[in-house]
């Protein structure tokens, strides 16, 4: 009999299994519970985009597609790229369908970190980040950022952690787990030290679609910023794609060729139906995508203003679909107060500490559910957190 955790890579037996999917394993268990724990829209993909994703099937388009995706695809997303950051893309060169964001943020570190590189990773932070450089051969380097300052990146702060060995840095905005967006201003400082440091940055724009208070700025849109940025992004979130799996990246095309090459090997391409799919979603989804953002806007400015009334300080997310509440007043670690809430009230949260030191003391609670059960999961929570303090 052999032992099969002998032969396995240290750094798989190193990582930790994703917080955010014990909790909802966990739920997913019992009866009655609302969860606002897993990270997806609550709509169904469009009528008009599955149709297309149907009609694809019917007319026998169930072949491989170019390794970089249907040409087709990467010009609307060059054409939609250039409306919304001013950056054109070469949809030939510059442009590489995938199976999900997941996927593009896997390849984009694989294509530029050797073993030893360090690469900053914001925290509190999306949980698959640090394991990801770590599984590229890399040396996750976090960087803390705080409630009081609604969680945005330090300039400071990041100055701070560049060493030699630093290779890049990972952004999100909108951000998982905290909504927060960082705007022009705030880019912009980034950017300085960026350059300064000849750092490379990629960009998880997976969220853009969904801000609410202000225009949305990407990192590529910052002057010198584009040539050293790999964008990513995809359609899960804003156009409510999750299980299609479809992502993408833009990038200088040195980078997307060295992408290509490990996705070629990897994954082929991304799903032949799931493309034409999105073909329609970029071409005709604006409507739909205004419509699920004014929704979730309303749900937000609900959601959040009743965290605050009953106590449990919220800073107003400015993008996304989460909250980041406080829950220090109740003098429970956050995976305490998780379990308790999910036990005595059946309402599944994420406990902040999965994405990082500085998200302790504090719950992600997603808001992509309906009103009604945002409103009866708000009513459990309040005589949780009464009981409580």
């Amino acid at each position: 009999m052999i032992e099969p955790s002998h032969y396995l890579s240290s750094t798989v037996k190193s990582l930790k299994p994703s917080g955010i999917r014990k909790f909802f394993d966990l739920a997913s268990s019992m009866e009655g519970v609302i969860s606002l724990g897993v990270g997806e829209p609550d709509f169904v993909t469009p009528w008009n985009v599955r149709e297309a994703s149907i009609l694809s099937l019917e007319q026998g388009y169930t072949s491989y597609t170019a390794n970089a995706g249907l040409l087709e695809l990467r010009n609307e997303i060059s054409y939609y790229l250039k409306e919304k950051t001013d950056i054109t893309y070469s949809a030939k060169e510059e442009i590489l369908v995938t199976v999900g964001a997941s996927q593009a943020l896997d390849i984009a570190l694989r294509a530029i970190v050797n073993p030893g590189d360090e690469v900053i990773v914001i925290e509190p932070s999306f949980v698959a980040y640090s394991s990801l450089v770590s599984l590229a051969g890399g040396v996750p380097v976090s960087v803390q950022t705080s409630g009081e300052m609604e969680f945005k990146l330090q300039p400071s702060d990041l100055e701070k952690a560049i060493t030699e060995k630093t290779k890049a840095i990972i952004l999100c905005s909108p951000s998982n787990p905290t909504g927060t967006v960082l705007n022009k201003e705030d880019l912009e400082k980034i950017a300085s030290i960026i350059e300064k440091h000849d750092l490379l940055v990629i960009s998880d724009e997976i969220y853009a679609e969904l801000t609410y208070d202000e225009a949305y700025t990407s990192f590529v849109s910052i002057e010198g910023m584009a040539e050293r940025t790999i964008l990513v992004s995809g359609f899960s979130k804003g156009f409510a794609m999750t299980g299609w799996r479809l992502g993408y990246v833009a990038a200088h095309q040195e980078f997307l060729s060295a992408m290509l090459k490990i996705h070629q090997y990897a994954m082929m391409c991304a799903p032949t139906m799931a493309q034409y799919a999105a073909v329609e979603a970029i071409k005709n989804g604006k409507e739909d995508v205004m419509h699920m953002k004014k929704s979730y806007r309303q749900r937000r400015n609900l959601f959040v203003s009743a965290l605050n009334e009953m106590g449990l300080s919220c800073h107003v997310p400015g993008g996304a679909f989460y909250a980041f509440p406080s829950i220090q007043k109740t003098n429970l670690s956050s995976e305490e107060f998780a379990e308790e809430l999910l036990m005595e009230e059946k309402v599944a949260v994420v406990p902040g500490s999965v994405f990082g030191e500085s998200g302790e003391g504090y719950i992600r609670c997603s808001y992509a559910s309906s009103l009604e059960q945002l409103q009866e999961a708000l009513r459990r929570m309040q005589r949780f957190v009464q009981k409580k303090c």
